[in-house]
């Protein structure tokens, strides 16, 4: 008698459920596994940014989904992020859930924040502006760069493995606090598809 039935071979009723329970065993697996990867490429640096180096420019490249804080020319931190649910393309009206392309400013900071603080992006420029005007249409604004919406923190494991903001840049809270910590107002962003 194979070993997934107890007794006879005549009713479904009967069998163990072996298959249910390998499909759950499995993905706890995969998604442990993925955690703990996560985690560990996510971690927080050993050593802060020391206070003599300036970050000079912030860069973002939304097909890599990567921000660098760079100083120099150098890339002092690089983090993953997430972007809006239609990453792909320049941003051309309130609501499309992209991400501005160009450079822009950094210039405000907000700590009582919807998410867990927030630097603002100068999006949209007179360009920006000129263009949605064009097309008839309000061009947005209020993209930031952002940790995790408040109450939300400890999600960040499985919310930085998909596109869920509204068209701003997110990354865990950590590496927002370190951000904010790093980048002075006025410094300029570039962001590239």
């Amino acid at each position: 008698m194979p070993f997934f039935y107890k007794k006879s071979y005549s009713s479904k009723a009967q069998r163990t459920p072996w298959l249910p329970i390998i499909i759950g065993l499995s993905l706890a697996a995969i998604v442990s596994t993925s955690a703990i990867a996560y985690a560990k490429s996510t971690s927080k640096p050993e050593t802060p940014i020391p206070p003599y180096i300036i970050i000079d420019r912030v860069f973002v490249d939304k097909s890599d989904r990567i921000l660098k804080l760079m100083s120099n020319s150098k890339v002092i931190r690089s983090y993953r992020i997430v972007l809006g649910d239609s990453p792909s393309g320049h941003k051309q009206q309130e609501g499309d859930q992209r991400t501005p392309v160009g450079v822009y400013t950094l210039d405000y900071k907000n700590e009582n924040s919807i998410a867990h603080r927030s630097i603002h992006i100068s999006y949209p420029n007179d360009e920006d502006k000129a263009r949605a005007k064009s097309l008839g249409v309000n061009p947005g604004g209020d993209i930031m760069i952002h940790g995790q919406m408040n109450g939300f923190g400890s999600l960040a494991l499985f919310n930085q493995r998909r596109d869920w903001t509204d068209g701003c840049i997110a990354v865990a809270n950590d590496e927002m606090d370190e951000i904010m910590a790093a980048v002075i107002l006025g410094t300029p962003i570039e962001i590239v598809e």
